[in-house]
């Protein structure tokens, strides 16, 4: 059983990229929920090795050395506590979870840009109080008109999010593979049972 198990990690070396570890702050809250905190499984086993984590949860799947065996950390919990940031950085990806990836002229949530509000042909500056993310059929009808001159509104006016706001926003995306060790440790937006 080793044995198959050596021989397929030999051929198929990217086979235990598939063993992330869900990263959790001291408080036991992830450092991030969009995109998800995680750690390749050999990032984990040096931070535990390094006495820098404590692991919390575990995959079945071992790696070996010639004189160790240890279970992939599924989900490990940092010692130190880290800060988190209180200013978030104007990003593409930032400002599209602000807007919840959805275009703010029509609503629609695929093929998303952004669009500058007050056009920079007319003075219009880049920043989060100016920039929306939008379709590009919106953002072709708007071209470098006014709001006024293209017949269009925003569905909410543009603002710089709170650090914790977009923490929050981004609980209402949870990613595509979420493993069973991590769900005690998440919050996103389900209904609890009785």
């Amino acid at each position: 059983m080793a044995e198959d198990f050596r021989a397929e990690f030999v051929r198929e070396p990217a086979a235990l990229k598939q063993h992330p570890a869900l990263v959790l702050n001291a408080d036991y809250r992830p450092l991030s929920y969009y995109p998800l905190s995680l750690w390749c499984w050999q990032d984990a086993i040096k931070a535990a090795y390094l006495e820098r984590v404590d692991i919390v949860a575990e995959y079945e799947e071992t790696v070996r050395s010639p004189s160790t065996e240890i279970r992939i950390p599924s989900v490990i919990v940092l010692k130190d506590y880290v800060k988190p940031q209180k200013r978030v950085a104007f990003t593409r990806f930032n400002l599209f979870l602000r807007d919840e990836f959805q275009c703010q002229y029509c609503g629609t949530t695929g093929d998303l840009t952004f669009d500058h509000v007050v056009p920079r042909a007319v003075g219009g500056v880049t920043s989060w109080e100016n920039v929306v993310a939008a379709c590009s059929p919106c953002n072709l009808r708007k071209g470098s008109k006014s709001l006024h001159q293209a017949h269009m509104s925003l569905r909410k006016p543009p603002r710089a999010p709170a650090a914790e706001q977009l923490r929050n926003t981004g609980r209402k995306f949870p990613p595509n593979h979420l493993h069973d060790s991590w769900l005690d440790f998440l919050y996103w937006d389900a209904e609890l049972e009785a």
